[in-house]
């Protein structure tokens, strides 16, 4: 990877004043008063770049290319799009693969039957919106191992695998695709991402950056399946591979989601008498695998969406007095907000899922919707909060993520629980994670506006001019 050593921005508008930012060898070595000695960004404002502190990578890289069928608002409907699109595809690939799909509110139930009906030879898979969920036709029931399979609904990690099978593409062909979406994330501002893909994300990236995709920077979880690997190679969070690259966490799933009605509830999901959700990974289980990643230096992220899964990796944390992340944290017992400060527990939220998941949380938490995606009441008990997309369930675009935090509303809807927004100041403080200073690196993007002033509109609409990572554009509209 190539830059130049040293970079001068003139002409900057920073907390206010018009100043010039050196810099040498990727960090800022110099903020001073403004000149038009360098590259002059016309009064324009400078700000650090942000990060998606949750991402999939390979998913929103391959999503892309997918028939999109979240507006679908009945299975029946789902269908019908899937046999429109076949019939206009020449060559479908193998198997079809459709997206988003949210059948929480729907009328009627996914099941294999309904596909069938519309494409009985050629395999078809939907992939839910919130990932955790798999509806296929008969013949992809059979390729995948489930031949026979009641409903054709797969769930949680029998779902799990089967996205892994559909995503096993030539690595190369995969490669273009993530470039893509690398170098689209930079003209959002974007200079880093956290990857939570289910794969061994070290040697992935390591070839993707080594092949020129050199647009963000990358810290790569690793998963239970890979951990004894990690172990092995020594491995430990925070430890640079290359310059972009860095090891990130230990990424572990205690429960399942609301929308696939999996997450761990205390109390019973409506007209479900008994059904709690799902614990995927009991404390039994979850336990000795953290304190063998905590051994080691890897800290671990652990999802939790329910309230009652949200405990008990609290508790878990508490048992191992060793911090961490939490992942999603979307429903919280009142008791447990304050756990997240005093255990050093990082929330990792994804503020635009409650714009996609209000009405589903209205019907199946009913009476508990004030402490659903609460960032509000987490930053006001201590915590800290790292926001992301979790893309592909929403677009990796962190000004969309902000938008959801500051203003909890899409469209025209009135806000939702309007008590639990933040301002635009905190939202972009969980966006970034360095600063415009002498010593920093300098991530950095330029804006037209200023981000700190705008409202959640404002942070919809901001565009960037030019997008800085270690000195060197990654995207220059200037």
């Amino acid at each position: 990877m190539q830059r130049s050593n040293t970079v001068l921005l003139s002409n900057a508008r920073l907390n206010g004043q018009l100043v010039d930012v050196a810099i040498e060898d990727g960090v800022i070595s110099e903020i001073s008063p403004a000149t038009t000695a360098g590259l002059d960004l016309g009064g324009r404002w400078i700000s650090p770049g942000l990060w998606d502190n949750h991402v999939h990578f390979s998913q929103w890289a391959l999503v892309q290319q997918r028939l999109d069928v979240s507006g679908a608002t009945s299975a029946r409907e789902a269908a019908e799009l899937v046999r429109t699109a076949l019939a206009h595809a020449s060559e479908p690939p193998l198997p079809f693969v459709a997206r988003g799909f949210r059948d929480g509110l729907w009328p009627d139930l996914p099941d294999a039957a309904l596909l069938d009906a519309v494409e009985a030879v050629h395999p078809v898979v939907l992939v839910s919106g919130d990932l955790h969920t798999v509806w296929l036709n008969s013949p992809a029931l059979a390729i995948y191992g489930h031949a026979g399979h009641p409903t054709g609904v797969l769930r949680e990690d029998e779902a799990f695998e089967v996205t892994r099978r559909i995503e096993t593409i030539d690595p190369l062909e995969l490669d273009v695709r993530a470039r893509a979406a690398a170098r689209e994330a930079a003209r959002n501002g974007v200079v880093g991402v956290v990857d939570l893909e289910m794969d061994w994300n070290l040697d992935t990236w390591q070839r993707r950056i080594e092949g020129g995709n050199d647009y963000l920077r990358v810290d790569f979880g690793i998963y239970t399946q890979h951990l004894d690997r990690a172990i092995e190679l020594g491995l430990r969070t925070g430890q640079r591979i290359n310059e972009l690259l860095t090891v990130g966490n230990y990424k572990v799933l205690t429960d399942g989601s609301l929308n696939t009605r999996t997450a761990y509830c205390y109390d019973e999901y409506p007209g479900r008498p008994g059904e709690h959700g799902m614990l995927t990974m009991p404390p039994a289980e979850l336990i000795p695998h953290l304190r063998k990643a905590v051994a080691a230096g890897i800290v671990p992220t652990v999802h939790a969406i329910g309230d009652h899964a949200v405990s008990l990796v609290l508790d878990a944390f508490e048992l191992l007095g060793s911090g961490g992340r939490m992942e999603h944290a979307q429903l919280v017992a009142d008791k447990d907000f304050a756990r997240f400060a005093e255990l050093g527990v990082v929330a990792s939220v994804q503020p635009d899922h409650a714009m996609d998941d209000r009405d589903v949380a209205e019907l199946y938490w009913a009476g508990r919707t004030g402490r659903t995606f609460a960032l509000r009441s987490l930053l006001d008990a201590g915590a800290q909060l790292a926001m992301g997309s979790d893309a592909p369930v929403s677009p990796l675009d962190p000004w969309i993520t902000a938008t959801a935090a500051v203003g909890r509303t899409r469209g025209d809807r009135e806000p939702w629980h309007p008590e639990q927004r933040i301002t635009t100041a905190e939202a972009l403080a969980a966006s970034t994670r360095t600063t415009v200073a002498v010593g920093q690196p300098a991530d950095l993007i330029v804006t037209d506006v200023d981000p700190l002033a705008a409202d959640a509109q404002g942070l919809r609409d901001m565009g960037v001019s030019a997008t800085l990572l270690g000195g060197r554009f990654t995207f220059n509209e200037l």
